[in-house]
């Protein structure tokens, strides 16, 4: 079974299992048809984690988010008269972790050389593929900027395509193919290492490293060049980690460590009472507070440049005295606790004055508060008949963060954006450590047996409608449903991407939930707004049952792209 944020992904990573691949085969093919398919919202350049459980095997992380480069301190950008790290450009991107971890997860777990998974992205790459809306609309937007200053991407993507028009991208496709050249002979596991040897010190690298040098408008409205230097992509390696877990009524879930935002739905689940009735005015009162705080300690305490008490943040005594602070109507502070008695600190941006929260919950790229284009971000899961099982959810180097590169077809990507320019934070920025991520693919459990893979894009959001569609799945609800059932989240707490905007008390909902519940929320203080009907999250999951062996998979109906797959 394989479920995606794009039907040909999800195709394609049904013709690798159909062609007797097996999961990571088929999650390395599918992310990288996303790159050409979806470059709006993932690139080559940009980062994945993915968790992945081989069958009969431990749950483990595979870490795709690269660093801060070496000379990316906060010292560098005050120089420079910054307080925020610009939204785009050279001077936010960190050292591109994706291509090398998607090169570790096929090395490692897969089967296929590295050619014959790649054949599905370059065909798409050379031949075309029909542009969906949300490219159009990103190309659109960035039109301007492309045809003055970005010309290196004008070249790719204008004219804009028309949705459903074939388009294509001829510099990535010769790029995959000499990669592959290069990478030369001897067995799979040498020709894939040789590759990413290509990518980190040979032609790939090189001409990275041209346009990290060039100096580029950014959101800062002034032309900077980027720290990434030769020395830093030859340094990079993706790596495996062990999963953060919480137990909950038979169920384990595993995420990433606090490097991502991922233990936010660990926090939550700890954090939960017993809760009313499903979908209840009541219910979706308690889970935006959850959330809540679960997001105001993602604020204090998470990160990669400090140590996280996570231990603590999970612990009963502490989400007890926590809980204790939900009351019946909406809270408007952002009110992280202080596990085992340390003292909470905050970015000062965490006070900041309210702005217009203007990025849509749908999930798809849309101008921020200062007229720069966000990206979002895709997802794959994938499970087979061995029982392997494989969540991912690439994002970042998205074709508005940065200018194309002209040889190789595709930017650099902007997650320095992420970090904060303040000393002394568990996410400040720091040479060498990881900014923190919003990417965050979940794997449960039942019993120590892996059952289900699920995620969703979404930036912040991703961890509150992961939230919500688990409860559902939890509570007995059809996996389908579960995706399909109305959500909503909130923004009280500063957001991940340039400009940081926070907004609190804001609340935004699917039109769905309907007028009664919309009435009681704003009764209790929440500011709601009301989106589309088929707007937030784009959910995507996979299941197996150890019982019965049978598979099951649920896409999401939001934007007319997710697909479920399976035979």
């Amino acid at each position: 079974m394989v479920s995606s944020t794009h039907w040909l992904a999800s195709q394609s990573a049904m013709a690798v299992l159909e062609g007797g691949g097996n999961a990571f085969d088929a999650a390395v093919a599918a992310g990288f048809v996303l790159h050409v398919v979806e470059p709006h919202l993932n690139g080559p350049a940009g980062e994945v984690p993915i968790l992945l459980a081989p069958a009969g095997g431990p749950v483990r992380v595979l870490c795709g988010q690269g660093p801060a480069p070496a000379g990316a301190g906060i010292a560098h950008y005050a120089a420079l008269g910054l307080d925020l790290v610009p939204g785009t450009g050279p001077l936010a991107a960190a050292v591109p972790g994706a291509f090398d971890a998607w090169m570790l997860l096929l090395r490692d777990h897969g089967t296929w050389p590295l050619a014959r998974v790649l054949e599905y992205a370059i065909g798409y790459a050379e031949h075309g593929h029909p542009a969906v809306e949300g490219l159009t609309r990103a190309v659109e937007a960035v039109r301007e900027l492309f045809a003055t200053e970005w010309t290196s991407s004008a070249e790719v993507y204008l004219p804009a395509p028309s949705p459903g028009r074939l388009f294509r991208n001829l510099a990535l496709a010769a790029t995959w193919r000499r990669l592959i050249a290069e990478a030369g002979g001897g067995s799979r596991e040498a020709r894939i290492d040789a590759a990413r040897r290509v990518w980190r010190e040979g032609f790939v690298a090189d001409a990275l490293l041209r346009t990290a040098a060039r100096p580029t408008l950014d959101t800062s409205g002034e032309r900077h060049t980027g720290t990434l230097t030769g020395d830093d992509l030859a340094a990079y390696r993706a790596g495996y980690e062990e999963p953060v877990t919480y137990d909950r009524h038979g169920w384990t879930l595993c995420k990433a460590g606090p490097w991502s935002q991922g233990p936010v739905l660990l926090q939550q689940l700890a954090l939960l009472p017993e809760l009313p009735a499903y979908g209840s005015p009541e219910y979706v009162h308690t889970l935006i507070e959850v959330s809540k705080l679960a997001m105001a300690d993602r604020e204090a305490w998470y990160g990669d440049a400090a140590e996280v008490p996570l231990d603590e943040l999970l612990s009963p005594e502490y989400n007890a005295g926590r809980r204790a602070l939900i009351g019946g109507s909406a809270s408007y502070e952002l009110r992280p606790g202080s596990p085992g008695g340390r003292e909470p600190r905050l970015p000062r941006y965490a006070t900041a004055p309210v702005r217009p929260q203007t990025l849509p919950g749908a999930g798809m790229p849309a101008l921020s508060g200062d007229g720069a284009v966000r990206g979002d971000t895709c997802h794959v899961d994938v499970v087979d008949r061995w029982g392997n099982m494989v969540s991912a959810t690439p994002s970042g180097g998205w074709l508005q963060s940065n200018p194309v590169v002209p040889e190789l077809g595709f930017p650099l990507g902007t997650r320095l954006q992420m970090a904060w320019l303040e000393p002394g934070l568990p996410n400040s920025l720091t040479p060498g450590r990881r900014p923190r991520t919003t990417l965050t693919p979940s794997l449960a459990l039942r019993d120590g047996e892996p059952v289900m893979a699920f995620g969703t894009p979404g930036g912040d959001q991703q961890d509150q409608w992961q939230l919500h569609f688990f409860l559902a799945v939890a509570a007995g609800m059809d996996l389908q449903a579960a995706v399909d059932a109305p959500n909503w989240h909130q923004e009280s707490f500063p957001g991940s991407f340039h400009p940081r905007v926070m907004s609190p008390g804001a609340v935004t909902v699917e039109w769905r939930m309907g007028e009664e519940a919309v009435r009681e929320l704003r009764r209790r203080g929440h500011r709601v707004t009301v989106d589309g009907a088929w707007s937030l999250g784009r959910l995507c999951a996979v299941t197996r049952d150890p019982d019965t062996g049978v598979l099951s998979a649920a896409a999401n109906p939001r934007g007319m792209q997710g697909y479920a797959v399976g035979r």
